[in-house]
């Protein structure tokens, strides 16, 4: 459920012929659908808008996570926009794109040729973590497919990564991976779940016992995909890799070529990414706008909903409303 996912401890067997795979969560008013493209298949979360012809939104989750990561924001903004949140190739409910490609760029292009297709552009773009990430790329290179950038702790490089962010660091290391895997081979479905809650939120105990169960529900699902585990480990590699490019590339400079307006969101406990870097984030993206909150961890819209979504409404009305 959240932003940063603990790995999985052995390759998973796929599910047995005689068992269906297990269903993936919808909460009220929301609709799953699956939206395949030449070498890619996508699963997209939606929640329709109140009222017809209201701009489209799209939601990008970050390492580990899933559409289900915006479930609680989405309907705080059904009256201002028609939302869908994706599921990133290889998280989630959408299967590993044929090409294998787990790079921020290929993820960036993942959500490109699905807004392409979809024909919705420009969106309102919301990106945490990994998915900030892609979602600067997004509105850096396609400048015309986003409308506003909203941007949740986004993962953008930093020469002193916090303690929290070492593990997504280490999986890019060949062999690691396999020995965490042997050591924490024992580990339930829950422990892991409580494990990324401890290091996700500011404050574990917001979670309410429904949603730790739903999260541990859904680790177990997760857990029987044969492809998940080397989901996370390729695309800890390609954050890793992102954030040793440099030139035009790099995201720090396609930050400062984003046109769309923009919000950032840090928390103070964040123990992923650094609440320092808010300031930096601030000058590069420009004329953007900053909402810290002391408080929230890594995954604010899902600690401050309300908060989060009071500050994405306020980008709205300030650049053409709804």
């Amino acid at each position: 459920m959240s932003s940063t996912e603990l790995p999985e401890t052995r390759t998973a067997a796929a599910p047995s012929a005689s068992r269906a795979p297990r269903a993936v969560r919808a909460a009220d008013g929301e609709e799953l659908r699956s939206v395949s493209l030449p070498g890619l298949t996508l699963t997209v979360r939606a929640r329709p808008g109140a009222r017809p012809g209201l701009p489209p939104a799209l939601f990008v989750h970050g390492l580990g996570g899933s559409s289900q990561n915006w479930s609680a924001l989405m309907p705080l903004l059904a009256d201002v926009v028609d939302a869908e949140a994706v599921d990133l190739p290889g998280f989630g409910d959408s299967p590993p794109p044929d090409d294998g490609n787990y790079t921020i760029t290929g993820h960036a292009r993942a959500v490109i040729r699905f807004l392409d297709s979809a024909g919705r552009g420009p969106v309102h773009l919301v990106g945490n973590s990994l998915g900030g990430a892609v979602a600067t790329r997004v509105a850096a290179a396609r400048p015309d497919l986003v409308r506003t950038l909203s941007l949740v702790s986004p993962a953008l490089p930093e020469l002193r990564a916090q303690r929290g962010a070492w593990p997504t660091a280490l999986l890019a290391v060949p062999g690691v991976a396999g020995l965490f895997g042997r050591l924490s081979r024992d580990w339930t479905a829950e422990q892991r779940v409580r494990g990324v809650l401890s290091l996700c939120y500011g404050d574990p105990g917001r979670v309410t016992e429904e949603g730790l169960r739903e999260a541990v529900e859904e680790m177990e699902r997760r857990l029987e995909l044969p492809y998940f585990w080397d989901a996370m480990v390729r695309s800890s590699r390609g954050i890793v890799d992102a954030y040793t490019l440099g030139g035009q590339h790099g995201l720090w400079r396609q930050a400062e070529r984003v046109l769309a307006p923009t919000l950032l969101v840090y928390g103070g406990r964040d123990q992923l990414v650094s609440y320092r870097m808010a300031r930096k984030a601030a000058a590069a993206f420009r004329g953007s706008r900053l909402l810290t909150l002391p408080e929230a961890g890594h995954v604010a819209m899902m600690e401050y909903p309300e908060t989060v979504a009071q500050a994405v409404r306020d980008l709205i009305a300030d650049n053409g409303g709804s």
